[in-house]
């Protein structure tokens, strides 16, 4: 089994640096240019199916991905946002900071961030996308599929938190992918490996989510 992770493309909120969380915003321009150009350079890869995020800016990502192909798409919760509730559309760039200081502890101490009012915190993504993953791992028709997941950055640092094995306090080794990166893993009798990590088909400049 392959699996090919990708994050979805860049949003208006995203530019913005407004945490988006489960508020479904849409791909801008720029974000399907870069589904586009990530499209181009997966052309060769057979995939089998998708599993997407229900928002649709992941779901946008996937149908652009997968464009002239008729590759099964399914919706699954568990790789959704992180739910960030009351701080959702607040913005986290350093110019204009709007949030409690205490959500600094988001990328700095993941294992001591406290989630809002709504919101999740690390330990309840990480499981979701646990049970995701080894639910794939078990499904024997899938042993040999190449399977596309679309998902959202924190999101798919906890699908890689449990790939790798690490710690709540590691969530967030190799950082936020760049919008339409591709994360590329193979599993080998249920076992996961990654054989690349946050590649962008694309030379457009994107700038990091966290700056």
């Amino acid at each position: 089994m392959k699996l090919y992770m990708v994050r979805h493309g860049e949003t208006d909120w995203n530019k913005a640096r407004r945490i988006q969380g489960q508020v479904d915003i849409p791909l801008n321009e720029f974000g399907r240019r870069l589904a586009k150009k990530t499209a181009l350079g997966l052309a060769d890869v057979p995939f089998d199916l998708c599993y997407t995020s229900p928002m649709s800016r992941a779901k946008e990502t996937a149908k652009l991905i997968l464009q002239g192909r008729e590759t099964p798409v399914i919706e699954d919760e568990r790789i959704i946002e992180m739910a960030f509730g009351e701080f959702e559309g607040k913005c986290c760039a350093k110019s204009g900071w709007n949030l409690p200081e205490e959500f600094r502890r988001f990328f700095d101490g993941p294992e001591r961030y406290q989630a809002p009012s709504g919101g999740e915190d690390f330990a309840a993504v990480k499981k979701r996308t646990k049970e995701f993953l080894e639910e794939l791992y078990g499904k024997e028709e899938y042993r040999d599929s190449s399977i596309l997941i679309t998902t959202h950055g924190a999101a798919l640092a906890g699908l890689l938190n449990n790939i790798k094995g690490k710690s709540l306090a590691e969530y967030w080794d190799g950082g936020v992918h760049k919008n339409c990166a591709v994360t590329e893993v193979e599993v080998v009798g249920g076992k996961p490996f990654i054989v690349s990590e946050n590649v962008a088909y694309y030379d457009d400049e994107v700038e990091p989510w966290e700056d």
